[in-house]
């Protein structure tokens, strides 16, 4: 599947991303009460396109799950689905850039393409933190700190750094 195509899922709705999945659902073992393990509560999704396949387990409620898996689908394709960083950016609506810092929560709806677009500079200046920040209209040390602040992207953007030969970027104070 074309990467381009791949991120264009970040726009669909629930419904139209849960349709070109498989779901399975299955009970889970371990602690978390008295009901975890009456009911197949558990969920993966596996995107039939691009073949990411995701889980969540941790709620006793398969709606539940079910919503967080299509987060982090989401999040995947983000992390994985890389394209052209355009000649200039234009942020989502409610994302907030105020004196080159940058703010979204990951419970906005466009915190995936925000963060696709934050790997989409790195991976186009070589996972230097400087210019991809000034790409992007960020202080340096704000692009490093919403890195930081989001696990899934620090360590995506180690890996890069990684296969480039770089030192890993060190946490912000």
């Amino acid at each position: 599947m074309d990467t381009s195509d791949l991120r264009a899922r970040l726009d669909f709705d629930d419904a139209a991303l849960l349709a070109e999945c498989r779901v399975e659902t299955r009970r889970v073992r371990g602690p978390g009460g008295q009901h975890r393990n009456k009911v197949e509560s558990a969920v993966r999704l596996t995107h039939t396109p691009s073949g990411l396949s995701v889980t969540a387990s941790e709620r006793r409620s398969q709606h539940e799950n079910r919503r967080r898996a299509l987060w982090r689908l989401r999040e995947a394709i983000a992390l994985t689905a890389r394209c052209p960083l355009p000649e200039r950016i234009e942020w989502p609506a409610g994302v907030q850039v105020r004196d080159g810092r940058l703010r979204v929560s990951e419970s906005n709806p466009a915190y995936h393409h925000v963060a696709a677009v934050v790997l989409d500079a790195l991976e186009t200046h070589e996972a230097n933190p400087a210019p991809a920040a000034a790409a992007l209209g960020l202080t340096t040390s704000s692009l490093v700190r919403f890195l930081h602040d989001h696990p899934r992207l620090w360590a995506a953007v180690q890996r890069m750094r990684q296969r480039r030969g770089l030192a890993p970027l060190r946490a912000p104070r």
